[in-house]
């Protein structure tokens, strides 16, 4: 499948307005997701991941989470973006960019192109963090997560989760100690509803084919067939 555009549009939520990425499907409609950005930002990377949902036939909603401190920030994959990553995620209100994040999955299910306002999240990095809070503080259809770094330390608000969820996790993580990784996995071993993959020998950002001292590609190809498998299951797109 393929797609018949993408365009940045600017969304309204609580607080003020935003510059959003959206991508559309080759159908012009289909179930939506809110694609939450890593620490760098709205990058080629982000928007490469929202073409390929959108050649499985989803409508992809990307807000830009650092709207409120540093709009339109775009930072290299490479030590001095991550560098500026770092200052720049040190500046965000995580509770207003929570609350942002639920605000965007209610203007997705709003857009015309989104069938029935069926709408999920998906989320790399930080943005795996705040779809994580997403779905437990409100209601997506599904929730992906890849890598969420502060997941570990809420792990009690799992019980408030309601839909269907699949994480990814890096085996290997310089950021996120074994120690916690496990303490998801096993909370996701006890619950049928959360799917939780270790990908052994990955590091964090695995997926990010654009960053050379992060990208694993046999571990991103690996994610990304359970991933596409869990939405053509959960929240099929036709």
């Amino acid at each position: 499948m393929t797609t018949i555009g993408a365009r940045s549009e600017r969304i309204t939520i609580p607080g003020g307005e935003l510059e959003a990425h959206v991508a559309i499907p080759a159908a012009g409609s289909g179930p939506g997701i809110v694609l939450l950005h890593e620490i760098f930002g709205i990058t080629d990377y982000v928007r490469d991941r929202a073409q390929r949902l959108a050649e499985l036939g989803y409508v992809v909603l990307a807000p830009d989470l650092y709207w409120r401190t540093q709009p339109g920030l775009e930072l290299n994959h490479d030590a001095a973006g991550l560098h500026a990553a770092m200052d720049a995620v040190s500046k965000l209100d995580v509770l207003a960019a929570i609350a942002d994040a639920t605000a965007a999955l209610e203007v997705l299910r709003a857009m015309p192109e989104v069938t029935d306002g069926r709408a999920g999240v998906l989320g790399f990095c930080l943005g795996g963090t705040l779809a994580y809070q997403v779905a437990v503080n409100a209601d997506p259809q599904v929730a992906i997560v890849y890598y969420g770094s502060a997941i570990a330390g809420t792990l009690d608000a799992a019980a408030q989760i309601a839909c269907p969820m699949i994480m990814h996790w890096g085996g290997a993580d310089a950021y996120i100690p074994r120690e916690q990784v496990d303490a998801v996995a096993a909370l996701a071993a006890g619950r049928d509803d959360i799917e939780c993959h270790v990908h052994e020998g990955a590091g964090h950002a695995f997926d990010n084919h654009r960053a050379p001292m992060f990208h694993v590609p046999a571990a991103r190809a690996a994610a990304w067939e359970l991933t596409a498998a869990f939405l053509a299951r959960e929240l099929p797109a036709g």
